[in-house]
């Protein structure tokens, strides 16, 4: 008995000291060799803290920045990414900084950005998902190698033209109950109106209809689930990150999990429907999202005979839903409340913008090709995209040791774009690179950035956002009925605020005074 006691003792020390060891590499030994082989390339960057890297003045500058509003201009890069952006003033366009004990390189260069982006299937590998953000969304956009081959393969059917021209229906139908909604408000000649949250139900509402068609009123469930979840997974990114929190049973934690499950019954319950209705040869709409995702891959099972790896699981086709839900909807809200409030601020380009879309539609319903004719709006659209997109950094992560330029990269570096900084670039788009000027896209995008990556808000290279031309389809509909229907400007009330965990969003909201046209 004492010899199997002994035995057991003598695993459980070298058990314990195993883990230990680990975990000290990990938070200490593993940081400082990457800091040490960095600076010995000439890379320069914070020097790391034990475990918490960089997160807690990260944290304590992006709270500070949070806690005042902004003069009314553009330059909202010292307020939005504070942190990032006294790094690369510090230490140069290719620095360094700590994300927990993660190395993470900054880089500004659009050189080097292409190289990254470019690389198909190289070792430039998207940056994992913590567990906690795989409970808002995982889908394609999460997916690498094969995985990923096969999901992009299987979707873009879905968003050619020609299956866009069929979503512009729904697009028009939410978008018109905005604008009636607004024209009642506006009984007299003018009303003040927090634009904001009625964007968001209009994106809501398209990305509803267009996902599920027929199962309309349960896609809005899910999209207020959906949103709860990024609220919460905004106060846990908000949160300095402690190991192992996530198991621990607080209310933000219970409650996540409790909606991940009810999102996943209720679309489960949605693709099972459609599924067995299009087996059976029932009469469906298939023209939704959901419809000609689930179409493309049966599809792709019957030209292969049930092969392995061909077509998508139910569960595969749940998480694109759910991409579907937050990618559609947190981009194109943001594109369409910073034009309104870009074009409050510059009622000069406002108008030029009513003018081309009453010439071009008078009174008419927007339709397809006269919105691919708004010259105009497309370039006050990359404008404000430029100056306000909606994602404000891009990361990739090495998986092996990498070159980059001449710089050589270990493992496990994370690498952060972050195209705010770029878009706002002095030295890439001249003097004038913080003030709104729409004519530098009148030749398009290669000219505006003399074909450099120096503009992406919706991503470079392969991975690019394939739901980018539903996005400024939906954004140019629903810019067209208002300058229609509405002048606007700025009230009084308006606080510019610009901030950002997941998306850039208006902190105080976007409080606008209409006018009747």
């Amino acid at each position: 008995m004492v010899g199997i006691l002994s035995v057991f003792l003598a695993i459980s020390a070298i058990l314990v000291i195993s883990w230990g060891w680990r975990a000290f590499n990990w938070v200490w030994l593993k940081p400082k060799k990457t800091e040490k082989y960095l600076r010995e390339q000439g890379i320069k960057g914070y020097s790391y803290k034990f475990m918490y890297g960089s997160t807690k003045e990260m944290v304590k500058t992006t709270k500070e920045g949070r806690s005042k509003p902004m003069e009314l201009s553009h330059q909202i890069v010292p307020r939005v990414m504070p942190y990032v952006n006294a790094t690369v003033e510090k230490f140069g366009k290719v620095s360094f900084m700590w994300f927990g004990p993660t190395p993470r390189l900054t880089i500004t260069d659009p050189d080097m950005i292409k190289d990254i982006l470019s690389n198909k299937f190289g070792h430039f590998g998207k940056s994992k998902l913590t567990p906690v953000g795989r409970l808002l969304v995982t889908g394609l956009v999460s997916y690498e190698g094969q995985q990923w081959v096969k999901h992009r393969r299987l979707i873009n059917p879905a968003f050619h033209l020609e299956k866009l021209k069929m979503m512009l229906p729904a697009f028009h139908i939410s978008c018109t109950e905005i604008v009636n909604k607004w024209k009642k408000l506006v009984s007299t000649e003018s009303c003040e109106l927090d634009v904001w949250p009625d964007i968001q139900n209009l994106t809501a509402d398209v990305i509803s209809r267009t996902a599920f068609g027929s199962s309309y009123e349960e896609g809005r469930r899910i999209f207020q689930l959906q949103t709860e979840q990024a609220e919460l997974l905004k106060q846990a990114f908000q949160s300095i990150h402690i190991p192992g929190h996530r198991f621990l049973p607080t209310k933000r934690n219970r409650r996540m999990k409790e909606i991940h499950r009810i999102v996943r019954t209720l679309l489960r319950d949605i693709v099972n429907k459609r599924e067995k209705a299009m087996k059976t040869g029932d009469e469906v709409q298939n023209d939704d999202l959901l419809g000609l995702l689930m179409e493309s891959s049966l599809k792709e099972i019957k030209d292969n005979g049930n092969s392995k790896n061909v077509g998508l699981s139910i569960d595969e086709v749940i998480e694109e839903c759910k991409l579907f839900y937050f990618a559609g909807q947190e981009t194109t809200s943001t594109l369409l409340v910073w034009t309104m409030i870009v074009l409050s601020m510059h009622p000069d380009w406002q108008e030029k913008a009513r003018e081309e879309v009453l010439q071009v539609f008078g009174n008419r319903s927007p339709d397809f090709d006269g919105l691919n004719h708004l010259k105009i709006v497309s370039m006050i659209l990359h404008e404000v995209l430029r100056l306000y997109p909606s994602v404000t950094m891009v990361v990739r992560a090495t998986y092996k040791t990498m070159k980059l330029g001449e710089v050589v990269l270990p493992p496990g570096v994370q690498i952060a774009m972050p195209l705010l900084l770029l878009h706002h670039d002095h030295e890439l788009w001249g003097k004038d690179a913080e003030e709104f000027n729409p004519d530098r896209f009148s030749e398009g995008v290669s000219k505006a950035t003399k074909n450099q990556v120096s503009y992406f808000p919706f991503g470079w290279g392969p991975r690019i956002c394939i739901g980018q031309n539903f996005a400024l389809m939906e954004a140019k509909m629903a810019i067209a009925l208002i300058l229609q229907n509405f002048s606007f400007e700025l009230s009084s009330t308006y606080v510019h605020a610009p901030f950002t965990v997941i998306t850039l969003q208006p902190q105080y909201g976007a409080q606008l005074i209409l006018h009747k046209v």
